[in-house]
């Protein structure tokens, strides 16, 4: 049963979908189940994929990686997403400009931030 704010994943044509409204039983692209995405929380290897949040004035300031991860058109940061109990804000990024975003938000608030590469999936800062 599909849950609020799962992501999926069709290995097939490359879909990537967000849980808006929960309770289908599966999720089919192609003709096959998607995957649903597990969050990663460790880095893995080479590249740096863990959303790196800094508080500002107006809000959050989010790069992901503690180096920079490539915006190649091959290999890049697809979105960034900060998620409150009430709210999902998402920047969609282009990969001619850096990966981070700035999201106008108030601090005091409970927020998760999570990324998702094209190539290694969805990612949480713990």
């Amino acid at each position: 049963m599909t849950q609020l704010r799962e992501v999926y994943k069709c290995e097939i044509c490359g879909n990537v979908i967000e849980i808006l409204h929960a309770g289908a039983p599966a999720l089919v692209c192609c003709k096959q189940p998607m995957d649903k995405l597990e969050l990663k929380v460790e880095e893995e290897g080479q590249e740096k994929h863990l959303p790196v949040v800094e508080e500002t004035d107006e809000g959050l300031l989010i790069k992901v990686g503690s180096v920079a991860h490539p915006m190649e058109e091959k290999h890049y940061i697809q979105f960034i997403e900060v998620l409150t109990s009430e709210q999902v804000l998402r920047a969609e990024l282009e990969t001619a400009g850096p990966a981070e975003a700035e999201f106008k938000l108030d601090t005091d608030l409970d927020y998760e931030v999570r990324a998702y590469c094209n190539l290694h999936g969805l990612w949480k800062t713990v």
